[in-house]
């Protein structure tokens, strides 16, 4: 035995609870080919929870996450629940309860995916998202709710540990694959917050001397996505810059909903989290129809940060194979149910061996 993995699976609303079991299928179809083993254990927190005890998960919820290697998420959020319930009643404090401080995102051209680019070479790109403090944090309120003079404040936070780590993060990554990084800015604009972010990557870039990289103002970068993305290969970002750029990248690849994510703790302190960036779906949900390949792909990129690099490997040739064969769900322009293509990506991996 090469592992014994304990993770806890949240399949959560919508779409989440249909292609979070085809992917475990998937992933212990793997484990058993490559000599580990995956304990699950599920965990029905989420809406129906909410709805039952007006919260989203126990009040010990963090604590029993903590016992595991890893979390493996379907999706959150429900028509009739606001967001913000649904995510700061859970993904969110996942994610800083456990340092989660990197978002990683990579969106690449996939068969069967159609780019809406004229451009049709292919896309390779991963974003580096600062995941716990930025722009979404929880500092500021508002006052005189509902009269005229109604006020709103939000308060960026953003710190030199925060900004650094997610550089470092970055950079290191741009060694491994082509030694490029792009940094979405702003601070031609936003005076305090994006010149200290500038100057804290720059500080990183110092360390890092074999990288080539720029600092890009956020709009022209977003240009670039869409007139020239075959030329970026790493790029870093802000919590909110990231969360934008990511969903932009994975539209201009042809699917957002095939895009998976990895919440990191890097250093294994804590359990990390992986999740597909599509949503519920409630208007799917039910139907067998949903799209698995963001659930698989964030499953593969579980075990790559498990140890298990050889495993990803073959689960992402697993699912490539089967797009170029032309199966694929609906929302791609195929027939195949959910669990058909499951059973379809299974029958691949069965095969490799």
């Amino acid at each position: 035995m090469n592992g014994h993995y304990r993770i806890a699976a949240l399949a959560g609303d919508g779409i989440g609870q249909e292609v979070l079991p085809a992917a475990t299928r998937v992933l212990d179809t793997v484990a058993d080919r490559f000599g580990f083993r995956l304990s699950w254990t599920d965990f029905d927190w989420g809406s129906d929870f909410f709805r039952a005890h007006g919260r989203m998960m126990p009040e010990d919820g963090i604590d029993q996450l903590a016992e595991h290697d890893a979390i493996f998420l379907g999706a959150v959020g429900t028509p009739g629940i606001p967001d913000a319930e649904t995510l700061w009643g859970l993904l969110i404090p996942i994610r800083r309860s456990f340092l989660q401080y990197i978002n990683l995102r990579p969106v690449r051209s996939l068969p069967q995916v159609h780019s809406p680019l004229e451009d049709k070479r292919p896309l390779d790109i991963v974003i580096v998202r600062e995941n716990v403090e930025g722009e979404y944090s929880e500092v500021g309120g508002r006052l005189y709710r509902g009269r005229p003079e109604e006020v709103a404040i939000q308060e960026a936070v953003f710190t030199r540990a925060g900004v650094s780590r997610a550089a470092q993060y970055a950079f290191r990554l741009a060694t491994e694959r082509q030694g490029t990084l792009v940094s979405a800015t702003k601070s031609n604009g936003i005076v305090y917050s994006m010149p200290f972010w500038d100057e804290v990557v720059s500080e990183v870039a110092a360390q890092h001397p074999g990288v080539a990289w720029r600092s890009v103002l956020i709009d022209a970068l977003a240009a670039e996505f869409v007139l020239r993305p075959q030329g970026l290969d790493v790029v870093v970002a802000s919590n909110l810059f990231g969360d934008i750029l990511s969903d932009l990248a994975g539209a201009i690849t042809g699917s957002i909903g095939v895009a998976p994510s990895a919440n990191l703790n890097p250093e294994g302190e804590y359990p990390s989290m992986f999740e597909p960036v599509h949503g519920s779906a409630p208007d799917i949900a039910g139907k067998g129809i949903a799209n698995p390949v963001g659930q698989i792909w964030s499953g593969a990129m579980m075990l790559r940060h498990l140890g298990q690099p050889e495993a990803a490997d073959a689960v992402e040739a697993a699912f490539e194979a089967v797009l170029s064969e032309g199966v694929a769900t609906k929302d791609l322009g195929g027939r195949a149910t959910t669990q058909e293509f499951t059973t379809a990506v299974i029958t691949t991996l069965e095969g490799q061996a």
